[in-house]
């Protein structure tokens, strides 16, 4: 079944009040929603132009602007669960840092559904920036959710970096990984863009980021943001010679739109000019 998908290059805004929030929510996914887009998936992080709800003694602490996003954790859930449900539409709502109770954070990637339910992946690998200045720690499980469009994966920026856990979940039934990332510089997007590339080329499936864009110098978190969405998928028969059905431009503020068809990972699988999916256990052999 082919399905179109919405990858977010998303500019981090300073907000007045959360009303302004709420449209400029509202305002994306329509926008999405318009072209026929059935699964929207916004980046990593994008939550945190929350922070600018509080104080400046707030937002420009890092750890004090983790404890003030709480207080809007349950708004944040029911805005992007009633647009889902609104819309019939599947909605990987980027990350929001969740307070757990043991007291640590994780950085939760939440996938939104059509008929109210909702589920999330944790970022599994912390970058030097989330262990030693944000202090957060890395989730314990890998999920595969089911869909109408086949069962979709989420790798958190950095986690695309390291192919056993995209493996492990494409294993699990997996034809689409969604990945929202936030990456400061030129080679931090680069360094995920060839991770989604790579992890595209491995299992023979979809893989699509999503990218912050734009400078936001009030933010500590997200003062400069590089970045661009893209569409990727196996380099196959069937699919496009060099891997990429789409690439936004870098940072633009737009949404990235196309059409993809999970079910056709299968065939190139079984058909394909080579057997990358089939052919993974052989590296054990040189081990």
């Amino acid at each position: 079944m082919n399905v179109k998908i919405a990858s977010a290059q998303y500019d981090i805004s300073f907000l007045e009040n959360w009303k302004q929030y709420q449209g400029k929510i509202e305002k994306w996914v329509a926008e999405a929603v318009s072209q026929d887009a059935k699964i929207l998936l916004f980046p990593e992080y994008f939550s945190m132009e929350l922070a600018s709800l509080f104080s400046k003694e707030i937002y420009s602490s890092l750890s004090r602007q983790l404890t003030a996003m709480q207080s809007l954790h349950d708004h944040f859930v029911d805005l992007f669960g009633a647009l889902a449900q609104k819309n019939q539409c599947y909605i990987q709502a980027g990350t929001f840092p969740v307070r757990v109770n043991t007291g640590a954070y994780r950085n939760r990637a939440y996938l939104f559904m059509p008929d109210g339910r909702y589920d999330y992946q944790d970022k599994m690998i912390m970058t030097r920036f989330e262990n030693e200045q944000w202090l957060i720690k890395g989730g314990k499980e890998l999920k595969c959710f089911n869909t109408d469009y086949g069962k979709i994966a989420i790798n958190i920026c950095y986690d695309s970096e390291f192919p056993l856990l995209a493996r492990k979940q494409v294993e699990m039934g997996a034809n689409l990984i969604l990945v929202p990332s936030c990456t400061d510089t030129l080679a931090g997007y680069h360094r995920v863009k060839i991770g989604c590339q790579a992890r595209a080329l491995e299992n023979q499936c979809y893989v699509v980021q999503s990218s912050i864009v734009g400078e936001a110098a009030w933010s500590e978190a997200l003062d400069v943001n590089t970045g661009a969405a893209a569409i990727y998928t196996p380099v196959d028969r069937g699919f496009p010679d060099n891997g990429i059905l789409a690439i936004g431009e870098l940072n633009a503020t737009q949404w990235l739109i196309a059409e993809i068809s999970p079910s056709a990972c299968e065939t190139v699988r079984e058909q394909g000019q080579v057997f990358n999916y089939r052919d993974w256990p052989l590296q054990n052999a040189f081990n």
